[in-house]
C-alpha cells in the first residue's frame, strides 16, 4: 500500500510495498511515483487529480531499482486533509492469464523457429548434425520435455533408425533402433502423417496397448510425437518427451513444433542432397581417372600392333581348347593357360575374356617376366607419390585398371615371393594395398594367368607358394604346341600371309608345295611365334608373288625328341641373337624379330643365362 500526492510524490508507504518495488522506506518516500509507474498519470480517460480513476483496478507495469519490470494492478481511492488532496493506493502483482501465457508462448516459439530456420540457411553439411541436436534441445526445453529425437524410418523394413538425440541428464537414451513391431499403431499414424499426443498413457486409444505398456515401462509422463517429412513424404519423425511431469502442450505449441519438423526434415534432405552430388562428383572423378588411364593403355595396346584377331585352326587339339575357353568365359573363374613360349596363350585369354560379361572393359595385360622385381608389384598394385625414391606422383596399379574387366598374368611363375603373397589376397578377398599406403582397395578383377614352365615342379621346389597355385589351378586350359596341330598350319600359314604381305606392299598368290610340306614336318620349337619370323624373314628375302622359304632347321621331322622348354628357348634365341649380330634393340635388331620388346628378351636372356660372347 501507498499514499502518494497530486503531484505523485510517495507520502508512506508499508513493508510490503519495500518488497515489491525491492527498495528500502527511505527509499520510496519522498520518491517520484510516476517514475516508478509509468502511465499511472498518462493516456487515462478523464484522469482525476491525483491521477487514475479512483476504485476501478487497473493493470501497470512497475519499474525496480534494476530496471527490471513487473505487471502489476492497481486501485486508487482519494482523501483529503488539512494538507491537501491525496491518494491511496493498493498494489498487487499481477499473475499472467491464460491467453497472455500463450501469447508468450507463441512469441519465444516463433522467436526460436525463425532462429532455427536462419541457422541452417548456408550452413556447411559437416555443421549440420550438431545444429540440429541443439535444435531438438531448445524445442524440448521450451515445450518443458527432458528428451527430444529424430528418427528415420528404414525403406525396407519399415524399423526406425534414431539418427539424432538429445536428452537432458538423468533422462534415457532414445533407442538406436525401434522396431515397427514393437509399437505397430504408433508406426502407423507417422506413417500416415498423423501427429501423436499423449499427455498421459491413458491417452492412447484402446487399440494401442503396445504404446501404452511402453510409456509405462520408461516411465513416461508425456509425449508428442509429429511426421518427418521431405517432399510430402514420410520419412521418420520428431518426438518430445518428457519424463518429470505431465505436460499439457496446447494447439499452438504443437504447430511450431511441426514448423520446427520441416526445418529439421529440409536441413536433412540438403545435407543428404550434398553428400549424393559430392558422392557423384567422386564417382565421376574416379571414372574419368579411369577412362584416363584406360584410354592410355589402350593406346599402348594399339601401338603393339596386336596381329591376331582371332584362333586360327580346325585340328580336334584347338578345338577342344575353344570349347573350354567357351565354357569357362560364362564365369568369373580363375584360368590358368599353360603352353609352351608361342603358342598363343594371350590368345586364349583375349578369346576368353571377349566371351565373358566383362567384354566391355579393355582387357589388361602384364608381361610378369618383362619387368624388373622391384617395379613388379608398383605395376600391379599401384604407388603413393613418395613410395621409394623416384616416385614422383601417384599412379595405379594394373589391378585397379582392370577393375569390373580382366586381369591377363603372362608368365605367371616369375612373380616373386613377395608380390606372389599380394596376389593371393587379392585373389581370395578382392583386395590389396599401394605400395607405400595403408588404405585398403577393393576391386572386383577376372584373373587369367599364363605360364610355359611347370608350376607344380616349382610348387615341389620351393620356387612357388602351394596356396597361390591351388587358386590360379581352378581352370587350366592347355594349349597344344604346334606339332601337334600340324593340320592347322596351312591356315595359319595364309592368314599370317594376309596380314603380313599387304604391309610389305605385296601380293601372294600361293604357296611353294615343297616350303608348305616342310613347314608341317618342322618341329616349330618357337611354336606360332617363330612360324611367323619365318614368314616374315621369308617375304622380305623372297618377292617372288609364290611364297617360299629355306631354313636350315627345316629337315627336323615332327615328334623328334625335343630338349626341355628353358634349352628349346635358349637355343632359339642364341640362332636368333647370333644372326643378328647380338644386336637386340632397332628395326632390324633380335628383339624386332622374335616379336618381342628389347626389355622382356634381356630379361629373358638373364634368366636362360645367355651372355654375349666377348
Amino acid at each position: 500500500m501507498l499514499i502518494y500526492d497530486s503531484e505523485g510524490r510517495i507520502a508512506e508507504a508499508n513493508a510490503h510495498a519495500e518488497e515489491l518495488f525491492e527498495s528500502r522506506w527511505n527509499e520510496l518516500v519522498g520518491g517520484d511515483l510516476k517514475e516508478r509507474i509509468p502511465g499511472l498519470f498518462v493516456n487515462i480517460a478523464e484522469p482525476q487529480p491525483t491521477g487514475l480513476p479512483k476504485s476501478s483496478p487497473h493493470n501497470l507495469a512497475l519499474v525496480r531499482k534494476d530496471g527490471s519490470r513487473i505487471p502489476i494492478e492497481i486501485s486508487v481511492s482519494e482523501f483529503e486533509n488539512s494538507e491537501g488532496a491525496w491518494s491511496f493506493c493498493i498494489l498487487r502483482r499481477r499473475s499472467p492469464t491464460d491467453s497472455e501465457k500463450i501469447l508468450k508462448s507463441q512469441l519465444e516459439f516463433e522467436g526460436a523457429l525463425s532462429k532455427l530456420s536462419a541457422t541452417f540457411i548456408n550452413l556447411p553439411p559437416s555443421q549440420v548434425n550438431a545444429k540440429i541436436k541443439e535444435g531438438l534441445q531448445t524445442f524440448a526445453e521450451a515445450l518443458g520435455g527432458d528428451r527430444s529425437s529424430i528418427a528415420v524410418i528404414d525403406r525396407e523394413s519399415g524399423d526406425l533408425f534414431a539418427t539424432h538425440s538429445w536428452a537432458c541428464p538423468g533422462a534415457p537414451e532414445f533407442p538406436p533402433l525401434m522396431v515397427k513391431t514393437v509399437l505397430p499403431w504408433l508406426a502407423k499414424q507417422i506413417k500416415m502423417g498423423e501427429p501423436v499426443l499423449a499427455t498421459t498413457p491413458d491417452d492412447f486409444p484402446p487399440e494401442a496397448v503396445a504404446e501404452k505398456r511402453y510409456m509405462e515401462s520408461l516411465g513416461l509422463k508425456s509425449t508428442l510425437v509429429v511426421p518427418l517429412r521431405v517432399g510430402g513424404t514420410v520419412i521418420g519423425l520428431v518426438s518430445c518427451s518428457s519424463f518429470r511431469m505431465h505436460q499439457k502442450w496446447d494447439p499452438v505449441q504443437i504447430s511450431r513444433f511441426q514448423a520446427a519438423a520441416e526445418v529439421f526434415a529440409n536441413a536433412l534432405a540438403r545435407k543428404q542432397a550434398n553428400e549424393n552430388l559430392q558422392s557423384a562428383y567422386a564417382e565421376i572423378r574416379g571414372l574419368k581417372e579411369q577412362l584416363e588411364k584406360e584410354n592410355i593403355y589402350l593406346r599402348q595396346e594399339i601401338a603393339l600392333e596386336h596381329r591376331h584377331h582371332k584362333v586360327i585352326g580346325k585340328s580336334s587339339a584347338i578345338r577342344e581348347v575353344l570349347k573350354k575357353a567357351e565354357q569357362v568365359a560364362r564365369t568369373d573363374s580363375t584360368v590358368l593357360v599353360l603352353g609352351e613360349t608361342g603358342t598363343g596363350k594371350e590368345l586364349i585369354a583375349r578369346t576368353i575374356h571377349e566371351m565373358s560379361g566383362r567384354s566391355k572393359r579393355a582387357l589388361v595385360k602384364t608381361n610378369c617376366a618383362a619387368l624388373p622385381e622391384t617395379l613388379i608389384e608398383s605395376e600391379l598394385f599401384g604407388r603413393e607419390k613418395g613410395a621409394y625414391t623416384g616416385s614422383l606422383a601417384r599412379e595405379i596399379g594394373r589391378f585397379e585398371l582392370a577393375d569390373q574387366s580382366t586381369i591377363f598374368l603372362d608368365e605367371i611363375g616369375e612373380l616373386p615371393p613377395e608380390v606372389q603373397a599380394k596376389l593371393l589376397r587379392v585373389l581370395q578377398e578382392g583386395e590389396f594395398e599401394r605400395l607405400g599406403s595403408s588404405k585398403t582397395i577393393k576391386v572386383n578383377v577376372r584373373v587369367i594367368a599364363a605360364t610355359s614352365r611347370d608350376l607344380q615342379a616349382m610348387v615341389n621346389e620351393g620356387k612357388f607358394r602351394a596356396d597361390l597355385f591351388y587358386r590360379l589351378n581352378v581352370f587350366p586350359i592347355v594349349v597344344p604346341p604346334l606339332r601337334e596341330r600340324i593340320e592347322d598350319i596351312p591356315d595359319l600359314v595364309w592368314h599370317i600371309l594376309g596380314e603380313m604381305a599387304p604391309r610389305m606392299g605385296r601380293t601372294i598368290e600361293g604357296v611353294n608345295a615343297g616350303t608348305m610340306s616342310a613347314f608341317q614336318r618342322y618341329a616349330w620349337p618357337g611354336n606360332v611365334r617363330e612360324l611367323r619370323n619365318v614368314i616374315e624373314r621369308n617375304l622380305i628375302l623372297n618377292r617372288d608373288s609364290v611364297f617360299r622359304a629355306e631354313f636350315p632347321e627345316m629337315n627336323q621331322k615332327v615328334g623328334r625328341d625335343l630338349p626341355n622348354l628353358a634349352a628349346v628357348e635358349s637355343e632359339y634365341f642364341l640362332s636368333v641373337l647370333e644372326a643378328k649380330g647380338w644386336r637386340i634393340r632397332g628395326k632390324g635388331g633380335a628383339a624386332a624379330s622374335l616379336g618381342l620388346k628389347p626389355t622382356t628378351l634381356e630379361s629373358r636372356m638373364k634368366k636362360l643365362g645367355i651372355v654375349r660372347p666377348s
